[in-house]
């Protein structure tokens, strides 16, 4: 199946490899139209300490940002990048595609361990559960 992007498509990722990852199986699927809107949510405590400071969050930030950056430029492909804020990430990521009026939200499902699954919730099944707009889970290169 054939599958390609020619509007606005928000693009969550969670640290460099998986931006990278992400973006470089993007890539051939979103035409030079296209923009893609890579976001990274930074967690918030909602009222407890914070894990790490605004500063650092935001450097992590830029350096997943290069990394997604790459594959997607070298396609021709718009690339905008956000850091989104909020104390739920499956949330923020879909107020964030609605602010920017997002044709979908694409990712990459990170390979995880179920019993980290099942304490902490898996944000890609969130991701399709609750989904507002158009939801994509790609495969990853190879799969």
């Amino acid at each position: 199946m054939t599958l390609s992007f020619d509007g606005r498509v928000i693009v969550p990722v969670a640290d460099p490899d998986d931006a990278e990852r992400t973006a470089a199986t993007l890539a051939p699927k979103i035409e030079p139209t296209g923009t893609a809107v890579v976001v990274y949510v930074v967690e918030k405590a909602g009222g407890g300490i914070d894990k790490a400071s605004v500063e650092q969050r935001e450097g992590y930030a830029e350096r997943i940002f290069e990394r997604a950056r790459g594959p997607l430029e070298a396609a021709d492909v718009t690339v905008e990048t956000e850091i989104l804020y909020g104390t739920d990430v499956v949330e923020t990521i879909f107020d964030g595609a609605i602010d920017r009026d997002a044709d979908a939200v694409a990712f990459v499902p990170r390979q995880s361990n179920r019993l980290v699954e099942l304490l902490t919730g898996d944000v890609a099944r969130k991701l399709v559960r609750n989904a507002e707009i158009p939801v994509v889970a790609l495969p990853q290169d190879g799969e």
